[in-house]
Formats: C-alpha cells, sequence, structure tokens
C-alpha cells in the first residue's frame, strides 16, 4: 500500500493550526496528528463545536487527512504534566481525563479522523492507597470503557499508544489490555517507531509485522536505544527504508506522523526536511 505521511501539530506549536495546516499542505503532508490543546483547536474551549467545524472546512479544503491525538501536556492541569491520568488514584480525576477523552472522540467523528490516540500514564507514586500493577490494569480498563463506547457510537478507533515509563510501555501490554478488555473491536495501536528502537525487545521492523493487525495510527522519528528523545530523521539508529516498506506493506490505510514535540522553534523547517527524508526513503521512491 502507499503510505500517507503527515506532521504532527505538537511540533507546531509556535504556528497557529490554520498556518500550520496551510504549511503542511503546501510541503505536500497527506495528513495531520492534530493534538487537541490551547493553541490548537482546544477541547475546552466553549466554542469547540463552531472551531471543530471550521476545522474540518480547512482540512477539507486542503485536501488533509487527519488523526486527533491528546497528548498536550496541561491542558487539563496547568500545573501537572499529562496530569490527571487514566491511572489517577482520584476516581473524579480518572473521570476528567475518560471526560476529555470521549470529548476528542466526539471532535474527531466531526473532523473525519482516522482514530483517535490516547496513552496509560505512568504508575503513580505511592500514596498509601496500595496501588500496584494489578489496580493500575483496573483503573486503565475501567477508565477507557466510556471511551470504547464512544468509539462504537461513532466508528472512530481508539489507538493507544506504548509509552517508555508508562504503564503500558510496549506492545505485550497492549496485548495485555486487549485481553483484559475482552478485545473490543474500535481498540487499536498506535505504534511509534521511534518507541520500538528505545525499548521493544524485537526490531523497528519486526514491531511493524507484529503490530500490523491492530494498528490505527503510526507515529514516526528517529531515537536511540535505551534514551526516550524524540529526534530528526537522521540523529537517531533507526535504518528507515526496511521500517517504511514493512509499513507500505501491511494492511494500514491510515496516516504516518512525524512526532517531534521538542523541536516547535524549528518546526517548519524540520517538517520541510522530514517529507523529504521520507519520500526519498519510501518504497517507492527506490
Amino acid at each position: 500500500m502507499t503510505l500517507h505521511f503527515g506532521y504532527g501539530t505538537n511540533g507546531l506549536t509556535d504556528l497557529r493550526l490554520d498556518d500550520a495546516l496551510g504549511l503542511l499542505a503546501d510541503l505536500g503532508y497527506e495528513g495531520v496528528g492534530l493534538t487537541l490543546d490551547h493553541m490548537h483547536l482546544d477541547p475546552l474551549a466553549p466554542d469547540l463545536a463552531a472551531r471543530t467545524r471550521q476545522v474540518a472546512r480547512r482540512l477539507g479544503d486542503l485536501g488533509l487527512g487527519v488523526t486527533v491525538e491528546t497528548g498536550a501536556r496541561y491542558v487539563l492541569d496547568p500545573r501537572r504534566k499529562h496530569g490527571p491520568s487514566l491511572l489517577d488514584p482520584d476516581p473524579e480525576a480518572r473521570a476528567a481525563r475518560t471526560a476529555l477523552l470521549v470529548r476528542a472522540v466526539d471532535v474527531a467523528a466531526d473532523l473525519g479522523a482516522h482514530a483517535v490516540h490516547c496513552f496509560s500514564g505512568i504508575i503513580p507514586p505511592e500514596t498509601g492507597d496500595g496501588t500496584g500493577d494489578t489496580v493500575a490494569w483496573e483503573r486503565l480498563a475501567d477508565a477507557l470503557t466510556p471511551v470504547i463506547d464512544a468509539a462504537t457510537r461513532t466508528g472512530v478507533p481508539i489507538a493507544i499508544e506504548p509509552e517508555p515509563g508508562h504503564l503500558l510501555a510496549t506492545i505485550a501490554d497492549f496485548h495485555h489490555l486487549r485481553a483484559l478488555l475482552g478485545d473490543p473491536q474500535p481498540l487499536g495501536l498506535t505504534l511509534d517507531i521511534g518507541h520500538c528502537q528505545c525499548l521493544e525487545p524485537a526490531s523497528p521492523v519486526d514491531c511493524v509485522k507484529d503490530a500490523a493487525p491492530w494498528l490505527r495510527h503510526v507515529q514516526i522519528e528517529d531515537m536511540r536505544r535505551g534514551v526516550h528523545e524524540h529526534l530528526p530523521f537522521g540523529d537517531g539508529e533507526i535504518d528507515f527504508p526496511p521500517v517504511l516498506e514493512e509499513l507500505a506493506a501491511a494492511d494500514y490505510g491510515g496516516l504516518t506522523v512525524v512526532e517531534l514535540p521538542r523541536h516547535s522553534h524549528a518546526g517548519p523547517e524540520l517538517a520541510r526536511t522530514s517529507i523529504e527524508f521520507l519520500h526519498k526513503h519510501s518504497p517507492s521512491s527506490r
């Protein structure tokens, strides 16, 4: 299959969303990984519905596909990065994250998005409640159930991402969650190619091969073994041509989105060099 490349707005936070989308279309991207955040389609804005319609029109005019991403650092709590999470000891705090994800599913449906990305969060530090892995997995499954229900209602799949340092950190952890939830059809996987290089026991190529049946979203960047740092292409250790070839061979029609969330200061230039790199090293160009 042909690969469809996108770029994440979390790497373009110094640009207005309208300008970021125009830039990506001009550079030849086919889509965007849209992180819902205060500067780019704020999910807590009172006029969210109207803003969503405006963004949907802009995406349509530019011919861009979209995946909705939910990794904004401080969208719910201005003092806690990614807080509260789906594993928070406070049930009301967990419910706030669940509500945000349900809202993201509805936004994604209105945008015609391929999927909604999310992640588990880290196991909270001991707070006297006896939290361990078993309790954490139960919390995650319970907190995700309304999100799965929303995905079923709208037809927009959920794509949970294995994240280094989180409860759900590996592809094996994804399968554990899938089993806990009874293998719901809307639950799929976000595969981050850099994370595969960082900590998976298998190579990035084998990760793509193993994950192919559950792929609903793909993020891509360079990375080094054992170091969770998103790097521009060529600055890490990944051999990309075979990875891109395996992605093209997979039965996956969604976006492959460049994720460089700490490089917004150079976002426009990195968006340009990234698409050039991906086109140069993808199977169709060789």
